[in-house]
This record gives structure tokens, C-alpha cells and sequence, in this order.
């Protein structure tokens, strides 16, 4: 019977089978520090094989800084921890599917990794900006040591010598630590993403060239999305130069192809109360008329402070009370690929005056458009006609490179640093998440605004977006307003912001509120539910082992052991499960048989038979659930028997 393994993926083992999978040449043979043959790659065939001549010398370009391998080592080192599940602290903990995860960040992605593989839709992060300064929420400042990196730079010679002058301005002993710091979150991250996804990363001037260089290289540079500049309209007070009043939003995909034939849109930012507005005139008046028309173009002008330019030139409604603006036919460039036939006036019967350059459209374009009233007329035929651009078919635009707000952060009175507006999170998350079950992350949670924000977003369109909020439970100075109103720690301000804004926007929402998803199940890292010896079986004999500890921490329960079990086998955390009662036994199910655990001491054949009629995908129990070999033994055939197609293992 399969043992479970109960640590995070070893990444570099699975790196080098990908490579191996693309370049068998590449892979040989070391021993690790047991001296027991591991796989590894040898570079300088990698190197040649991704070159088409003969590699000479050492030179190249490259983004690096000290510590920069050491990092990626870290990011693929496998961890034997666990997120142990907190009911008591949770909201709606049976129904809810989003996720609230106190942890170091880099631990807790290592723990996703085959759980929310390829799911997540965005990543939607806020992390340090490296201003060499102490923020609130996160600790932000990353540079390191002078000494420890003079030393790991080699700036003096073997005599104490500095060998070269740094340059003061760039020096980059003040980006290395938030180098490494933010490169292994990322390289970890972009494996959550689904083909689809897109991360988006705020970041100001300090260290935005810098955090450009490292996504063109974990993302790719063709896969950039472009960068949202945030007008906060608020610039910064007196400094040495330019006073930023904005920060950038760096967005990446996961795979531009998609990007490629899926544009990427967001909705006009009032078309849907412009269609409103409309349809309550036409109500008002009885009909599509002159009135409907003259008072939406006084609509227009009165609010034109708030539309953009675009959507104002959505000026015009036709005969069925559809929005349109008009545009030119005329063709941009080689005139005589498209039509140049003229159009006949419906008024007058005449031949309309043709663009010089003829229409963009062919024949049979046209001719579509003239069936589907599409086109707009003058007032006889010395008039070029124009085509119609219908607002409902139109909702979405381009999703533009400037985002302006400078208003309130929302942040329901509770006494967070500088929280993003959920404005602006509604907006970024509105480009992407627009379909039931789209995953967002926020790895960098701090004020949960993320989460705040896709609520709000949910029940002002029904869609069921899903949020995990990831926060290392860093503790509040005493000299803080927040530890003052009683708040010791981040998490504990962020699941209360979380809390008071689902409770507001249940209550505004109304009906939209039905299957409105405002809970949270709350998860904390800690060390493995397993004890030493669970790693280290083979060092001791079986009369050993006897006499040593359970595999188990005293202090676990079944729902750690529960949880601990799907972040191995790949299953997300927010599926349903029931505990119930076979024989005195408790029998967990996850997700109606996705796993089955039974995790009691010595369970009979009888609830073993049970377990397996049932044809769960998976089955697990304790190593201690079965007196010795030959009924594990047993075990396995009744589930051959009963169960063929359900991985059994044990812990």
C-alpha cells in the first residue's frame, strides 16, 4: 500500500523532468547527500541545445542580482508543513468556497501547488514596494547587510582591497533581498495560473523597472499584457525631483495566444446606466421620439464630467430606442479590395456620394448592414452614409493604460496603512473574472481589499467569483491605533474587514444577495501533522518503531489529517464534505467521494468492505488502522475487488 509523502512538491525534481521530457540529452546522474543516484541536468548540453552555434565564452545578457540562485533554490526546496484548518475562526465554514490563509506566503504557495494548479484566473498582488522604510502591513525593507554583501559580491581582493567603486545611485545591495524575496513568490505563483490568467502586480517608482525585468523573465516578456498607470491624483509632498502622483499596475498573462483571440476588455464604464436611462425616457414618454432623444443629449452633457469621450459620442437612438454613435465607412488602405458601389438614399431613391477611397465593407457586408439597419442616411443623397456603432453591441472596450481615483479606501473604519480603494480592485478584477468559479489570489492580502472587492463585485452581477487571501500573521506595534482598539495581529483586522463588508453588501444587495458567498474558511500554517519518525521509517527496525511515538502529532485532529490529505493529492480546500458514522467508525467524505479518510485505530473488514462499495476516487487511513502487515495486505485486495479504480494510501 502507497504511502502519502505529506510535504510540498519537490519543483526542482519537476523541473528536471520537464526538461528531460523536452531534451533526454540533457539528463544525468548525481548522488544526493546520502550518497543514494538522483537525476540532474547537465547544463552545458542544455546550453548548447538551446544555441544554434558553438558556445564560446562567458558572455551574455542577463537580469541578476546576489543571491539570485540561492533564491530559486528556496523557491523549489520542498517543505514538510501543513495548513491546518480553523473552523472557529471561519464564516459559514460548511458552504463558503473562499479561503482565508495565515502563513508566510512563500511557505503557503509551496502548499497550492497541486491543489489550485493551472486554476487561478488572477493573481492580484500588492507587495512590498522596497521604499527602505517600515510600512504597517508588511516589513519593507530588503537590503542587505553591507557587509554580508561586500562579501558575497567580492569587492575587496584577498588583501582588503575594494576592487571597484560602486556606483551610490544604483547600487544594488538595496534591491537583492527584495529581489529574492518577491522572484520566489512569483516563480511559484505563475503555476497557479490557468492558461487564461493574468497576474497583476502594483508597484511605484522605486523599484518598477526592476520588477518589469524579473516578469519578462518568470512570464515571458511576450506575455505582457502592458502596464495600468493609477492616476491616484494625489502626488507625493516635497521630494528631490518629480512628485509621483501615480503608481503602475504591471500585468502579465500566462499565455498570450489566448490573449490573441480572447481580446481583453473591460465593460464601458456607464453603458449600463446609459441603456437604463433610455429605456426609463422611452417609458416616460410612450415611445421613441423627439423628446426621448433631446432629453438624453441633455442627460449626456450634464453628466459629461463623468463619461469619457467615448461613451459620450453614444449621442444618437434609433427608431427601436437603440444607442448608437456613427462612424465612417471609407476604407483605410487598398481602396481596390472593397466596395465602391453607391448607396441608393431611401428618402430621395438617388445614388448616395461614394468615400473617395470606397467603403471598408465588400458587397455582401453591405448588403448585411443595410438588412440590419445599420447604416445611417443624411438628409439626401449629397451625404456620405456613415455606419451605425450600436452601444449593445458595444459594451466592452479596451482595457486602457490609465486608471484615475483618488477617493476613499472603504475600508469599513477599520485602521489599516494606505488599503487600496476597492474601486480600483473592482476595476482591475472586472477585466478578467467574468465567469462562475474564476479564482483570484492575493498572496500580499494585508487589508483584504481584494476580497472586499470581488463581494461587492459578485453581487452587482450574480457572477460567483471565488477569493483566497494569503497573510503572514505579522504582529501589530503597541504605538498603533489598530493594537489600541484591540487588534494584535494583520489577520486579525483583515478577516474583521472581510466580515463587515460581506455583512454590508448582504444587505444592500437585496435579492442579488441569494447565493451571494460572503464567508470564509480560515487555514494556518503550521509544522507537518507528522511526527520525525514518519520521515525517517527506514533508519529504524521494526522493534524500534514499535516502541517509538505515533506517526501522528498528539495534538491533530481529523480535519487536520483531512486537509493535510488534499493539499498532497491536488484537491482545492473549499469543497464540501460530511463526517458520519459506519460501525462506531468516523468515515470522512470529500466532495461526494473526490477522497473517503477513515483515520480510527484498527478498523474492522466490515467498514473497510463499506468504505470501498462506495467507489471513492481515493481512500485514505492511518498506518495504525490496520494491527499488521497481512491486513493491510487485505486491505488492498477488498478495494481491488470492490474498488479497482481507487489509490488507496496510508499515513
Amino acid at each position: 500500500m502507497e504511502k502519502m509523502r505529506m510535504e510540498s512538491v519537490n519543483m526542482t525534481e519537476q523541473n528536471i523532468e520537464k526538461i528531460g521530457a523536452l531534451f533526454p540529452n540533457c539528463i544525468t546522474e548525481t548522488v544526493d547527500e546520502n550518497g543514494k543516484p538522483k537525476k540532474a541536468i547537465n547544463f552545458d548540453i542544455l546550453r548548447q541545445m538551446l544555441t544554434e552555434e558553438a558556445i564560446a565564452g562567458d558572455e551574455k545578457y542577463e537580469f541578476t542580482w546576489v543571491g539570485k540562485k540561492a533564491a530559486i533554490v528556496e523557491a523549489n526546496k520542498p517543505i514538510r508543513k501543513t495548513l491546518r484548518p480553523c473552523p472557529e475562526e471561519s464564516k459559514n465554514w460548511d458552504s463558503t468556497e473562499n479561503l482565508y490563509i495565515e502563513g508566510d506566503n512563500l511557505e503557503v504557495l509551496k502548499l497550492l501547488q497541486e491543489s489550485y494548479l493551472g486554476k487561478v484566473k488572477m493573481i492580484y498582488i500588492d507587495p512590498p514596494y522596497n521604499t527602505g522604510e517600515d510600512s504597517f502591513v508588511y516589513p519593507d525593507k530588503f537590503s542587505i547587510d553591507k557587509e554580508e554583501y561586500e562579501e558575497e559580491i567580492g569587492l575587496h581582493d584577498e588583501n582588503g582591497n575594494k576592487v571597484f567603486v560602486e556606483n551610490k545611485k544604483t547600487n544594488p545591495k538595496f534591491h537583492s533581498r527584495w529581489c529574492s524575496m518577491l522572484y520566489q513568490r512569483l516563480l511559484l505563483a505563475r503555476n497557479l495560473l490557468s492558461d487564461d490568467g493574468a497576474i497583476f502586480i502594483h508597484i511605484d517608482e522605486h523599484e518598477v523597472y526592476t520588477l518589469s525585468m524579473m516578469c519578462n523573465e518568470i512570464f515571458g516578456a511576450q506575455n505582457e499584457l502592458g502596464t495600468i498607470i493609477w492616476d491616484k491624483r494625489n502626488p507625493k509632498g516635497v521630494v528631490a525631483g518629480v512628485a509621483y502622483q501615480h503608481e503602475s499596475i504591471l500585468v502579465y498573462c500566462k499565455n498570450i495566444s489566448i490573449f490573441a483571440t480572447v481580446p481583453f476588455l473591460k465593460k464601458k464604464e456607464h453603458a449600463t446606466e446609459m441603456v437604463a436611462k433610455v429605456e426609463n425616457l422611452i417609458r416616460k414618454y410612450g415611445s421613441v421620439n423627439q423628446k426621448v432623444r433631446d432629453e438624453y443629449k441633455e442627460w449626456l452633457k450634464e453628466n459629461k464630467n463623468e463619461f469619457s469621450g467615448g461613451e459620450l459620442a453614444y449621442s444618437l437612438i434609433d427608431d427601436y430606442g437603440n444607442i448608437y454613435r456613427t462612424v465612417s465607412m471609407a476604407a483605410p488602405d487598398k481602396p481596390e479590395t472593397r466596395s465602391h458601389r453607391p448607396l441608393i438614399h431611401p428618402i430621395t431613391g438617388k445614388p448616395c456620394a461614394v468615400s473617395a477611397k470606397g467603403w471598408r465593407f465588400t458587397d455582401k457586408t453591405m448588403d448585411e448592414m443595410l438588412a440590419q439597419e445599420k447604416i445611417e442616411f443624411g438628409k439626401d443623397e449629397t451625404t456620405v452614409p456613415n455606419q451605425k456603432y450600436f452601444l449593445k453591441d458595444n459594451m466592452e472596450e479596451a482595457v486602457a493604460s490609465l486608471l484615475y481615483f483618488g477617493g476613499s479606501d472603504d475600508a469599513m473604519g477599520l485602521p489599516f496603512n494606505n488599503p487600496k480603494p476597492v474601486y480600483v480592485v473592482k476595476k482591475i478584477i472586472s477585466t478578467l473574472c467574468k465567469n462562475n468559479g474564476d479564482i483570484v489570489i492575493d498572496f500580499f492580502s494585508g487589508s483584504a481589499s481584494v476580497a472586499h472587492a470581488t463581494m461587492e463585485l459578485c453581487s452587482e452581477d450574480n457572477i460567483n467569483r471565488k477569493w483566497i487571501m494569503v497573510q503572514y500573521p505579522e504582529e501589530i506595534k503597541k504605538t498603533h491605533e489598530a493594537y489600541k482598539q484591540g487588534y494584535t495581529t494583520i489577520p486579525q483586522i483583515g478577516k474583521e474587514r472581510i466580515h463587515r463588508a460581506g455583512e454590508k453588501i448582504k444587505s444592500e444587495a437585496g435579492l442579488m444577495a441569494t447565493n451571494l458567498d460572503i464567508g470564509f474558511r480560515v487555514f494556518k500554517l503550521d509544522e507537518s501533522n507528522m511526527n520525525s519518525v514518519y520521515y525517517s521509517a527506514d533508519d529504524y527496525s521494526q522493534d524500534m518503531l514499535s516502541m517509538l511515538e505515533s506517526n501522528i502529532k498528539d495534538d491533530r485532529t481529523d480535519l487536520d489529517l483531512l486537509f493535510g490529505c488534499l493539499l498532497e493529492w491536488g484537491l482545492p480546500l473549499s469543497l464540501p464534505y460530511k463526517s458520519e458514522k459506519i460501525e462506531d467508525y468516523t468515515v470522512h467524505t470529500y466532495n461526494d467521494g473526490d477522497l473517503v479518510a477513515c483515520f480510527e485505530e484498527n478498523i474492522p473488514e466490515s467498514v473497510i468492505k463499506e468504505i470501498a462499495k462506495r467507489k471513492p476516487l481515493r481512500a485514505v487511513f492511518r498506518d495504525s488502522s490496520f494491527a499488521n502487515s497481512p491486513a493491510k495486505i487485505n486491505v488492498t485486495e477488498i478495494f481491488k475487488l470492490l474498488a479497482p479504480d481507487t489509490r488507496v494510501k496510508v499515513i
